[in-house]
């Protein structure tokens, strides 16, 4: 089956304003959304709102030394 175009494309195939697509997953649930050039900043306060807000339950990574550094004479 062949895809058919939008009905906001121009002639050409092309369209004035450009789209970003986000996809991001958890688990099982997948998300998909199309993001427009207008919307761009918007969308990015949002999303870093979003994972800020998510984000504030994780724990640094404790370093574990090895057997201490080799030295030469």
């Amino acid at each position: 089956m062949k895809p058919k175009p939008k009905k906001g494309a121009s002639a050409s195939g092309t369209s004035d304003d450009y789209l970003c697509l986000v996809r991001a997953t958890d688990g099982k649930k997948k998300i998909s959304a199309t993001v427009g050039a207008k919307d761009h900043m918007r969308f990015q306060a949002a999303y870093a709102t979003l994972m800020k807000a998510h984000m504030d339950s994780l724990k640094k990574k404790d370093k574990k030394r090895g057997k201490g550094k080799a030295t030469t004479n």
